[in-house]
């Protein structure tokens, strides 16, 4: 149940065998990308085709495994970087999900609170 109190949402880069299950995708994220999957943080996933994406979520005393399979269109995951992972804010996130990039130049900045005296 995508969890409201994430830290840190991953991507990771290139496509990834979907075939795996809970217990290697977490494997993965220990051994491959040297990240603890039992963060508060999302560990999002991509097949070849980029039209399928599994998101590995620790909550509280299990493991939740998401997954997404889009009827028509793929996911504009980003590639061709030289790390394994990408971090992305939650944002960003949201936006790779509805089928846009997560570089969204014309978005407006986020508006923080200010204090006015």
């Amino acid at each position: 149940m995508l969890n409201s109190n994430i830290d840190c949402v991953y991507l990771a880069i290139g496509a990834t065998d979907l075939r795996k299950s809970i217990d290697g995708l977490a494997i993965l994220v220990t051994e491959s990308f040297k990240l603890d999957p039992f963060s508060r943080s999302l560990f999002v996933f991509c097949n070849r085709k980029q039209d399928k994406i599994k998101i590995l979520e620790w909550d509280v005393n299990g493991f939740w495994l998401h997954y997404k399979r889009l009827e028509k269109g793929t996911f504009k995951w980003p590639s061709n970087l030289n790390s394994k992972t990408l971090s992305v804010s939650e944002r960003e996130f949201r936006w790779l999900l509805d089928g846009l990039s997560i570089e969204q130049k014309d978005a407006l900045s986020p508006v923080r609170e200010r204090i006015i005296i």
